[in-house]
């Protein structure tokens, strides 16, 4: 514990359902070393939990796709101006900004401006795609704390002051229950392949994702007997899934809807359908056989193919440097394709086994750089330390 703490207050943001998470971890540490400090920002319910005061709630900004973002941009820029009022009028000792590079990158120029460091933590992915805004992160952060091994050296090559934490869950996610309890508590059937049903965690990129996902139960239902389950996230909610389902229902596929418990699902399946994002990386970790998807509208997937450098859109393709697990993207992703990928991995152990010996690789180096959310609180720690010497 840090005696006589400097920091007072800090101002803790993060704009979507991961960043709230790892945000609510690192300020769970942080009262651990800042007792007395007061924590507020842009929460989600996870940091709200934690005791973060909300000045904003997050669960406004969880928008996906250049174009679909624009119909909200008035709600989003009206969020933004209470943040910065609450940053000029709060004045904390230290910004901390999780992920949401298009909300956070501008509260950064504000806090840097008024002279109060800047803690960035999930760094910004401009190794894809925005390599621009290079010259404002040299500028205006303090420290960028990055959660991808290869991100270290990248960053600092262009000189951003990085430091590599780990994967914030790689010594975190685990299931809550054994397999037998899950499955008896959801009367999910252990005689037949169990499959998840990962649509994202925001409601549009769900309700995008989801009649594809209903084409492919239907059809693996038929020609593998699979049963389903589907982890609503806090920020889409069971009744989301539960009206759509109820609509569009294949009567083929029994479908379990959850609330949470994804972790489970993804530990206990024989196999995922995940949206590109957080939940393949949870999944890799978990051990769990994937097929990943991603739609946007076409204008937006237009706009991406021309600013977008990278060999793979899944972040566990990324991480291997390889292709571990496929990739469906936008035409690509059909209710039809969906299901002949995931019927190659159901009808073969030894395809399956080889994508857990991948994941295994994944997951090692997401572990390599120690407890990230312990090393993103020393790394915070010390800079305070420095801006203590700096000021006497």
């Amino acid at each position: 514990m840090v005696e006589d703490a400097s920091i007072r207050k800090f101002l803790i943001s993060a704009g979507e359902a991961s960043g709230d998470r790892y945000a609510a971890l690192l300020t769970e540490e942080l009262r651990k070393r800042y007792p007395d400090a007061d924590f507020f920002g842009c929460a989600g319910p996870k940091m709200r939990q934690a005791g973060v005061r909300a000045v904003v709630r997050s669960e406004s900004l969880a928008v996906v796709g250049v174009v679909e973002v624009l119909a909200h941009i008035p709600r989003i820029w009206r969020e933004y101006r209470t943040l910065l009022a609450a940053l000029r009028r709060e004045r904390p000792e230290m910004a901390i900004l999780t992920d949401s590079p298009d909300f956070h990158l501008r509260v950064a120029r504000h806090a840097a401006r008024l002279g109060i460091p800047v803690v960035y933590f999930v760094a910004p992915q401009v190794w894809a795609w925005r390599k621009d805004r290079l010259p404002m992160m040299r500028r205006v952060l303090t420290r960028l704390l990055c959660i991808f091994p290869f991100e270290e050296k990248f960053f600092q090559d262009h000189g951003v002051p990085a430091t590599y934490t780990g994967h914030p869950l790689s010594n975190r996610i685990a299931p809550s229950m054994t397999r037998e309890s899950f499955l008896r508590e959801f009367e999910i059937p252990a005689d037949r392949p169990l499959i998840a049903l990962l649509p994202g965690s925001r409601r549009g990129e769900a309700a995008r994702h989801l009649p594809y996902l209903l084409d492919a139960a239907g059809r693996l239902a038929q020609s593998h007997g699979a049963t389903f389950v589907l982890p609503a996230s806090a920020t889409t909610g069971k009744d989301f899934f539960d009206e759509r389902i109820f609509r569009e229902r294949n009567s083929l596929a029994a479908i379990k809807i959850i609330e949470g418990k994804s972790w489970d699902a993804l530990a206990y399946c024989d196999l995922a359908l995940a949206a590109s994002g957080t939940v393949t990386v949870e999944a890799a970790l978990l051990g769990a056989p994937m097929v990943t998807f991603y739609r946007v509208t076409a204008l937006s997937w237009g706009i991406g193919k021309l600013l977008v450098r990278v060999p793979f859109y899944s972040m566990v393709n990324l991480i291997a440097g390889r292709k571990i697990v496929p990739e469906l993207m936008q035409r690509n992703m059909t209710g039809a394709g969906l299901a002949l990928e995931a019927g190659k991995l159901l009808d073969s152990p030894e395809l399956r086994d080889e994508m857990r010996k991948g994941l295994r690789e994944v997951s090692d180096l997401l572990r390599s750089g120690g407890d990230a959310i312990e090393r993103a609180a020393e790394e915070i720690g010390k800079l305070d330390g420095e801006r203590i010497g700096a000021i006497v």
